[in-house]
């Protein structure tokens, strides 16, 4: 059995709190999404988590100094209400250690009063999509139904495969908890190496909506269109090289 600690203020006074999560998936759109959010609000990190079966390695930061991967909960009270969000470099590795950490996690929440949870991902598709759609799942249809306004779409069968991880199984065991739970899912190209930060901004733009949380997406804009930019000239350097090895082989001849 997976020993998982956990680190900070557990005794938190709130009032049925929202979670929202976002681990590394594919195109790491929940990451991003919750990490620009926690930066915007500036809310405040209360518990650390921690166990051996998280990858055996360590992170380079912005010192040149290493640190252990982690996983952080953060709170943040908006207009009255309870926000807590979790994200983290990394998901546990094995399943056990999948399901025992979303145990501990449901467990920590429960404790908090919590009645909602918002699981956020991508959808990996072929295609580097312009303008990513969006859709929501979850274990209640009430919730789910209440995105349907916010341009979301609801009808996932068929679109999407099994949903894996701390967030797919946030939505399963929280069922059992009576905890209503849905996941945002916003496409993006499934490559490893894509940063699916186009879908993480639609998906911001929902929760805008849907919980008044008033981020700002200028700087992903900003970054998109410089990712744009750096494609642009790759792609061009590129065709210039080919072009450059077609004339050269136009030209070449043997005598």
């Amino acid at each position: 059995m997976t020993t998982w600690k956990i680190y900070g203020k557990k005794d938190l006074k709130l009032s049925e709190p929202i979670l929202i999560e976002g681990l590394p998936g594919i195109g790491n759109v929940g990451k991003i999404v919750v990490d620009t959010v926690v930066e915007e609000l500036k809310a405040k990190k209360v518990l650390d988590f921690f166990s051996y079966s998280l990858p055996n390695s360590v992170f380079v930061n912005e010192d040149s100094l290493i640190e252990l991967p982690k996983i952080e909960l953060y709170h943040k009270k908006l207009d009255g209400k309870d926000f807590l969000f979790l994200t983290g470099d990394v998901q546990p590795m094995e399943e056990q250690s999948s399901y025992e950490f979303t145990d501990k996690v449901l467990e920590l929440v429960n404790g908090y009063g919590c009645k909602e949870i918002i699981t956020l991902g991508g959808i990996g598709i072929n295609e580097a999509p312009e303008k990513p759609r969006v859709y929501c799942t979850g274990n209640s249809k009430q919730l789910v139904n209440t995105f349907k306004k916010f341009q979301v779409d609801t009808k996932l069968y068929g679109i999407v495969g099994p949903i894996i991880g701390v967030s797919g199984l946030l939505l399963g065991l929280s069922k059992n908890k009576k905890i209503d739970a849905a996941a945002i899912l916003a496409e993006t190209l499934g490559h490893q190496m894509y940063i699916g930060i186009r879908g993480a901004r639609e998906i911001i733009n929902v929760l805008n909506k849907k919980y008044s949380l008033k981020i700002s997406t200028k700087n992903i804009t900003k970054e998109i269109k410089k990712l744009d930019e750096e494609m642009n000239s790759e792609t061009s350097k590129k065709h210039k090289t080919l072009n450059q090895l077609k004339q050269y082989k136009e030209t070449n001849y043997i005598g």
